[in-house]
């Protein structure tokens, strides 16, 4: 399925875009290269791969970097106040002199509209590494996460969101639409998941498989997974104190996960904030699973190059 934003064909902006059918079989090479810890192949040598980023990163980065050196190709990462683009420079002339110089374009950026802007006058493929709306990357490591220890099937398997419906929020709906399985969802009133996003969703699904409450203990009652992330975003800092009043119902702690199934497993996407969305006791806990989840970002990028690169 092409994105309607994208002028190529193998950009990676959104989940939406693409069929269940392909988000496996991108699945099936993530678990393909994690078996291959130091890979003989190098199917991205010659390659380029520009790495545009305006806000910091940490496992995203490096992961992708990572991949695209154990893939045999090479990174060139820019930070957008250094480029043109920083003193006014348009996007579309960026996307056409990049398309010159690189074979694959990772963005992570505040608007989804900078990433679409991109992919619709790069001539190579762009992938969302993260904006404001979505964080499709991230996803597929988690639910690749999921799978390593609920098995391949998971459309019995009940996931639960809990805290701000945010880019990850926000991706976990449309992952849900495509993979088949129940998202319970506890926000404040006020900070639900974007509405487009979820009434995409409902239009898809045409059944409630998708729940948004405010009560966290209900949102993972017998919950198989339960996932959370920081309550202030970057760009959002300026709430931090407020949101942390008002999130604190919303932690993920002994309390709350006494409610869930009895082997559930905690996921994260980090960096936490001990004893705020998350306890010390938790992430550190056996239910945690964060760590395998942080990896396999790197085996999930190798994926996603390959096939946007069709190397």
């Amino acid at each position: 399925m092409q994105n309607t934003f994208s002028k190529h064909s193998r950009s990676f902006l959104r989940i939406a875009d693409f069929e269940t059918e392909v988000l496996n079989s991108l699945l099936d090479r993530a678990f393909y290269w994690k078996n291959q810890p130091r890979p003989h192949e190098t199917p991205a040598r010659g390659k380029v791969l520009g790495m545009l980023f305006e806000k910091p990163s940490t496992r995203t980065r490096i992961s992708f970097e990572a991949a695209m050196y154990q893939l045999g190709g090479n990174v060139s990462f820019m930070a957008g106040r250094d480029l043109q683009i920083g003193r006014g420079e348009p996007l579309k002339d960026t996307a056409r002199v990049l398309s010159r110089y690189i074979d694959c374009l990772a963005v992570r950026t505040y608007g989804q509209s900078v990433v679409e802007e991109l992919a619709a006058w790069a001539d190579i493929p762009v992938i969302n590494a993260l904006s404001d709306l979505y964080h499709p990357c991230q996803i597929l490591s988690d639910i690749m996460t999921v799978m390593e220890h609920k098995g391949r099937d998971v459309k019995e398997l009940t996931i639960a969101w809990v805290g701000d419906g945010n880019n990850m929020a926000n991706s976990w709906i449309e992952l849900a639409v495509r993979m088949g399985f129940r998202l319970q969802l506890a926000c404040p009133s006020g900070y639900e998941p974007d509405s487009k996003v979820m009434g995409w969703a409902l239009g898809q699904l045409k059944g409630s498989r998708i729940v948004i409450t405010h009560d966290p203990m209900e949102a993972v009652k017998g919950a198989d997974v339960i996932n959370t992330d920081v309550w202030a975003s970057m760009g959002q800092e300026a709430e931090a104190e407020k949101r942390k009043t008002l999130f604190a119902p919303y932690q993920i702690n002994e309390r709350l996960l006494s409610n869930a199934a009895s082997n559930a497993i905690v996921l994260h996407c980090l960096p936490a904030h001990r004893e705020e969305e998350i306890t010390e006791e938790v992430l550190e806990g056996p239910r945690s699973v964060v760590w395998e989840q942080a990896e396999n970002k790197m085996h999930v990028h190798k994926a996603i190059l390959e096939w946007a690169m069709g190397i």
